[in-house]
């Protein structure tokens, strides 16, 4: 029974210190850059290939945003110029995802939030005081 209530608490553990983070991130990326945090997230993830253009459905692939909201947080990304969306030649059905420059300048600034926001909650010592462990 003690081994089910250690499970327990690790998993609330686990949830308060994401929702702790994820709290501060959808704040401080929505302030200081005008992004939701799924949108800075697509960003990211389109800037980590290294490749000009990704496919939508190997992005969704990579995210936990289902297909349907992925489409939509590209469609807020392409109404504000941050990245477009192109049709596959190949294949018709397939749409290509392409960071602007605007939306890699958008990237950059918001990438420098996020790291700070990780920094400060997942540091070796953060973790260490969240989670009552020593050094």
């Amino acid at each position: 029974m003690t081994s089910d209530a250690v499970l327990v608490d690790r998993w609330r553990s686990l949830l308060s210190s994401y929702n702790a983070v994820a709290g501060q991130l959808e704040r401080e990326l929505q302030d200081l850059h005008g992004l939701t945090m799924s949108e800075y997230e697509t960003l990211d993830r389109l800037m980590a290939v290294d490749c000009e253009k990704r496919r939508m459905q190997d992005l969704a692939a990579d995210m936990y945003l289902s297909q349907s909201a992925l489409s939509r947080t590209v469609a807020r990304l392409e109404k504000e110029g941050l990245v477009e969306r192109t049709l596959c030649e190949a294949d018709r059905r397939g749409v290509y995802v392409t960071p602007t420059r605007a939306g890699v300048r958008r990237h950059t600034q918001a990438r420098r939030t996020h790291l700070a926001v990780l920094g400060e909650h997942l540091a070796p010592t953060a973790v260490s005081r969240s989670t009552g462990g020593g050094g």
